[in-house]
């Protein structure tokens, strides 16, 4: 072989073991890489499995939106494969969509893979199950948590804290609330006092929440609380006898007589529990912790200066604030008040209540009569304003003189007749009528009728007017005596039947009585009252007549003996007479007889 052909050969060796050195070394290369990829390969596989088997079922983990369609929203949560939720869950109450791709969310893995091998997320299991752990450290920690109060339900109130929860009525409030719901749509801060997250249950109060508020407003009350401070507050409670304030942490009281200046009848005229309110602080016992409170104490005293300013008999316009049994009180201004007594409303009108001749709120012209500044008194008068017309009245109306008017009232015992000025006078029951029986007014008379009367006696201090209809006429009893002698034979007619025997009316209003005594005797024996009826007619005879006392005794027996004692009385004078001889009576008769038939005649004497 030459040394061109060794050459080449020694090349061609050299260059072949230079390639075979290359690619040696790039198979180093390859292997040493090949190696380090694996290596990675292997800790990214152990980190995902590892990541794989943090993600549990029921566990709450992070992911991004990264697909949203008409169905479900796909979110990454770093599984092998993106986990589906359903539209709903991203749509507010609206129906507004609130989902976009790459928003973050918190989700619940509810299943890692369903039949259909997706992974089942849910958005609003993982708040609900949040809020869950959040009640537990709220209740762990003693901490407050954020509701609003939906709906009134048995025994309380629902709120909805991210859950239902109970709010029991009695926890609604530091004090019972009688209506609960007013609080219905008000959001609150209450504590857990109670929860089952197996049963799904929360019990909360408010009230546990402001003791804690009051507890803290008490201590910088109580620093600062001074007699003569003005301070704000609320009306907790309403009671006969004041209000009570919440100052903020304390209560004080305003009794019914500090609320205001003038009288106030029960406090919730005033106002209502809720009520926001400015007092001024009277006294302050800290050891006790009761606070004495006043409302009128926040302005001055009406009544300073009073008597300079409605001297006695000024005259006063004022509003007729209270009606009274007793009389009307007139608000002269506000915190002053005066008493017109029922006496001062009328000269001539009764007046049984003022509610006659007023109302709340009528406004009214008054006189002072007297003031007591002490006992803030003032008596008022409405009369007073007007002259008294018992003061003329006499002048106007002398003793005897005849009026007319009409009746205004009847009673048992007479009746009233309108005269002049509101007088009315009294038109007794025993001066209607001279003779007649009258039971009631009412049986001559009725209301509104037309009487003339004749003036009796007129009384101003006691303001009686006395009249009479009677008078009108003259007694008739002024003749009875001498028209009814004793003795006089006299008839009439029964007009009532008593138990002491029987009236008989003579004449018109005139009666006469028939004592039981002075009854008829037969020859059956004596009559008695049973034997009577009214309007029988009957004769009897006076036996004696009172014109005094407007009384005729009548007597039936004493007319029967009247013809026996007039027979009597002849045999008497008859016998007084007998020294007269036969022959002259004998002969007197005949003469009386000349003129007679001669044979009658002596008939006669001789039957004599």
């Amino acid at each position: 072989m030459s040394e061109s052909g060794s050459l080449e050969t020694e090349n061609t060796d050299d260059a072949i073991m230079e390639d075979k050195n290359g690619v040696t070394e790039e198979l180093v290369l390859d292997s040493s890489e090949s190696e380090s990829e694996a290596e990675d390969e292997r800790s990214f596989m152990e980190m995902f499995e590892e990541s794989l088997k943090s993600i549990q079922e029921g566990k709450i983990v992070s992911g991004e939106i990264v697909q949203v369609d008409n169905e479900f929203v796909l979110v990454d949560i770093g599984y092998k494969s993106e986990g589906q939720i359903r539209i709903n869950e991203f749509k507010d109450l609206e129906g507004n969509l609130t989902a976009q791709v790459g928003d973050t969310v918190e989700v619940l893995l509810v299943r890692k893979e369903d039949k259909d091998g997706n992974i089942v997320l849910s958005k609003e299991k993982a708040a609900r199950v949040k809020i869950w752990d959040d009640i537990e450290k709220a209740y762990k920690d003693n901490e407050t948590i954020k509701g609003k109060i939906i709906s009134r339900v048995k025994g309380g109130l629902s709120v909805d804290v991210g859950l239902q929860a109970f709010l029991p009525g009695s926890q609604a409030d530091l004090r019972p609330v009688k209506d609960l719901d007013t609080l219905v749509g008000v959001e609150h801060d209450f504590k857990i006092i109670k929860y089952e997250r197996r049963q799904g249950n929360i019990v909360l109060s408010r009230r546990a929440v402001l003791e804690v508020e009051r507890a803290a407003l008490r201590e910088k009350v109580l620093e600062n609380l001074e007699e003569g401070a003005v301070v704000d507050g609320a009306v907790t409670n309403i009671t006969d006898y004041g209000l009570f304030i919440d100052l903020g942490g304390i209560d004080g009281l305003v009794h019914v007589t500090n609320i205001a200046w003038s009288k106030t009848g029960h406090p919730s005229e005033l106002y209502q529990i809720g009520d926001k309110i400015t007092v001024k602080v009277l006294s302050f016992d800290r050891e006790k912790e009761r606070v004495s409170l006043g409302i009128k104490q926040l302005t001055a005293d009406p009544w300073t200066g009073i008597e300079d300013k409605y001297p006695v008999e000024a005259k006063i316009p004022g509003r007729i604030a209270t009606l009274k049994k007793y009389g009307a009180f007139v608000e002269l201004e506000e915190g002053v008040e005066g008493l017109v007594h029922i006496s001062e409303m009328s000269w001539t009108r009764k007046v049984m209540h003022p509610s006659e001749l007023f109302r709340v709120g009528d406004t009214v012209e008054t006189m002072v009569l007297s003031m007591d500044v002490a006992k803030k008194r003032i008596s008022l008068s409405v009369k007073q304003l007007e002259q008294n017309p018992w003061d003329v009245i006499t002048e106007e109306y002398p003793i005897g003189a005849i009026i007319e008017g009409k009746i205004k009232n009847i009673t048992d015992f007479g009746v009233f007749v309108g005269i002049d000025k509101g007088i009315d006078g009294l038109v007794h029951i025993s001066d209607i009528s001279w003779t007649k029986q009258i039971k009631h007014p009412s049986e001559l008379y009725k209301k509104g009728d037309d009487v003339r009367a004749v003036i009796l006696r007129i009384d101003k201090e006691n303001e009686h007017f006395s009249l009479g209809i009677k008078h009108l006429t003259p007694d008739p009893w002024n003749e009875i005596p001498e028209k009814y002698k004793p003795g006089t034979r006299v008839s009439g007619k029964v007009t009532n039947i008593t138990d002491f025997g029987l009236f008989v009316e003579l004449e018109e209003g005139i009666e006469g009585l028939i004592h039981v005594s002075q009854l008829p005797k037969g020859q059956q024996g004596a009559k008695e009252l049973k034997d009577f009826q009214v309007g029988d007619e009957l004769d009897a005879e006076v036996v004696n007549v009172s014109q005094k006392d407007k009384r005729i005794g009548l007597s039936i027996r004493k007319l029967q003996e009247s013809p026996e004692k007039k027979v009597y009385t002849n045999y008497v004078n008859n016998q007084e007479k007998a020294t007269s001889s036969l022959g002259a009576l004998l002969k007197e008769k005949m003469m009386d007889l000349d003129s007679d038939d001669p044979q009658s005649d002596v008939t006669s004497t001789a039957n004599e």
